[in-house]
């Protein structure tokens, strides 16, 4: 499995053959500088977990570019209108072509430019290939079910929001790893894309104590590949 962060929340999931841009925020994203053609050469599979403009991002104009299938909340793929679309809503899971994907409760909103776009959700990717079983938690506070998703589908990658104010931040982020996750990677997101949000995970570090070693922080553009 190999995994690129592009800032943000964004992130690029290679498995067996399928390729998953997760919140695409691209070519608008402050902390990342490149080709957005680059970034989702090959993708065939979107997931948008919640209608923000920070997090549909350039979702649309990758599935037209790519033929990729979007995988979201109803509204949301109801408002971007494209033709290959899987629409979804939390607590479903549906079956894919190498991956399911599961949508989770996640506390936050969900709109753009006045649009309800129903429920804001984490994304839980389950490879069929024997890869590890990714968590995406979306902009999420902290909720005690999250230990339902480690009962259910027993992540072992995490990526995790820690930015504070819109998201967890530091101390609630890190409970929840700590507390409801089994996690043997935890990836921080959400951070170092505003002024207004956390502009290092070095709160995040501290605040893991003896699981730090979990914590693979990542730079915006850098790949990782986990066994």
């Amino acid at each position: 499995m190999k995994l690129t962060w592009f800032g943000h929340s964004a992130f690029r999931l290679e498995t067996g053959h399928a390729v998953i841009m997760i919140d695409p925020y691209l070519s608008e994203n402050p902390s990342w500088e490149g080709s957005v053609e680059e970034a989702a050469k090959g993708a065939t599979h979107v997931v948008v977990t919640h209608g923000h403009a920070d997090h549909i991002g350039d979702a649309k104009a990758i599935c037209e570019s790519t033929g990729a299938v979007l995988i979201s909340s109803f509204e949301i793929c109801m408002y971007l209108g494209l033709e290959k679309m899987e629409p979804m809503n939390t607590g479903g899971r549906i079956a894919l072509d190498g991956f399911d994907v599961a949508l989770t409760q996640a506390l936050h909103s969900s709109s753009l430019d006045g649009h309800d776009l129903g429920p804001a959700n984490g994304a839980v990717i389950l490879p069929h290939n024997g890869d590890r079983v990714v968590y995406h938690a979306g902009d999420t506070g902290l909720f005690s079910d999250m230990r339902l998703i480690e009962e259910l589908y027993e992540p072992r990658v995490g990526l995790i929001p820690i930015g504070d104010r819109f998201t967890m931040g530091a101390h609630t982020a890190a409970l929840a790893c700590r507390k409801y996750f089994n996690f043997d990677v935890v990836i921080p997101m959400h951070w170092g894309s505003f002024p207004i949000i956390a502009q290092t995970p070095d709160a995040f570090l501290k605040e893991m104590g003896a699981h730090a070693n979990q914590v693979r922080v990542m730079s915006p553009g850098e790949s990782v590949t986990i066994a």
